[in-house]
């Protein structure tokens, strides 16, 4: 057999053998548990964004290796050192991470907000409004202007009007009653003021009565509203001066120091969330779907999420810097935003968007 002859035998045996499966490429991710994105539940890996993560491996090839680590440090640290191909967890991508490792396209948009122990929060009680100093305040007051209003009347009235011709220690409470009718249902038409004086200062207390209901109303008002935020907290403003506790080199922790804020670091949740159910931290401010997650889950009860998100920041996937595989799982994340595959994820574990 010629040198010929063998070679070509050769490459129609290789071309009949059946085609051997090509090994999927060996990923390591580093992740922390942080309920509702990343979590072990029965021996899994479970959350958003091991779900996304899981949908994005599949559709790249990609063997993934989870590697949870005890902190969220650790995490990041690892890969900025190249000892693991990425991290997915909730990482908020910001300019300091960014400018010695790389972010995936955004995968989240979020937020942070305050939560307080469920004891902390009041609820607006209608008697705790009416038994209230300042209620009791602007009533006295009111009662003082009528008297006086009245009293003037009948210094004004008491020689040409019948119903205030009397005595003045018998004229204080008819010319308080009469001032209160006027006030509250527009006087009595059969005592009608008779004097010039009288009808002129009977017009202004008739004009003065409206700003006098009007003030009646505005303090009730303002007394719930008082009675549903005493000792609470409604925005960072109120924040100063008060037990606050974050994670330490979180976003969170970031914004308190901008803000001059003091504040406990906590070195990870779980020791967070325990101290906060202790009672020992009253007052929390780290990413909203973290908090909420928690109050609906093991915090039902103990905790209560405040207001409206602040500092809007969005989540990323962190590659060590130069990464190759930063263009691929883009690619893949937006072909699963574009055919509903990530809204699928998403509202398993966050529900419609509102």
């Amino acid at each position: 057999m010629t040198l010929r002859s063998f070679w070509f035998c050769f490459i129609t045996l290789l071309m009949t053998l059946p085609a051997l499966p090509l090994r999927a490429q060996e990923v390591v991710v580093n992740t922390v548990t942080r309920p509702p994105f990343s979590m072990p539940v029965g021996g899994q890996e479970a959350g958003f964004t091991m779900d996304l993560l899981r949908e994005v491996s599949r559709r790249l090839g990609w063997d993934t290796q989870i590697n949870r680590v005890d902190s969220f440090a650790q995490m990041l640290e690892e890969v900025e050192r190249g000892e693991a191909d990425m991290a997915a967890a909730n990482i908020s991508i910001t300019a300091s991470r960014e400018a010695v490792m790389d972010f995936s396209q955004p995968i989240f948009e979020s937020g942070l907000q305050i939560m307080l122990h469920q004891e902390d929060v009041s609820e607006p009680s209608l008697m705790s409004a009416l038994l209230s100093w300042d209620l009791f305040a602007a009533i006295g007051i009111a009662f003082v202007l009528l008297l006086v209003g009245g009293m003037l009347m009948w210094v004004f009235e008491r020689r040409a009007q019948p119903y205030f011709d009397r005595p003045l220690k018998d004229a204080w409470f008819p010319s308080f009653w009469w001032a209160l009718n006027l006030v509250v249902n527009g006087g009595f038409e059969e005592r009608v003021p008779r004097s010039f004086l009288g009808r002129i200062f009977g017009v202004l207390l008739v004009l003065s009565s409206l700003f006098v209901v009007s003030v009646f109303v505005a303090k009730i008002t303002a007394a719930m509203t008082v009675e549903a935020i005493n000792g609470s907290v409604n925005s960072v403003n109120d924040l100063y001066g008060k037990r606050v506790g974050t994670i330490q080199g979180s976003t969170a922790a970031g914004f308190l120091d901008r803000r001059e804020i003091d504040y406990v670091a906590f070195p990870g949740l779980d020791k967070m969330l325990e101290d906060f159910e202790q009672g020992e931290t009253r007052i929390v401010v780290f990413d909203a779907p973290v908090l909420n997650h928690y109050v609906r889950t093991d915090g039902a009860g103990i905790g209560h999420v405040m207001g409206r998100k602040f500092l809007t920041e969005y989540y990323g996937i962190i590659f060590p810097q130069g990464s190759e595989m930063v263009e691929p799982f883009n690619r893949a994340l937006l072909e699963m935003q574009e055919d509903g595959s990530y809204e699928t994820i998403y509202r398993k574990w966050f529900g419609r968007r509102s």
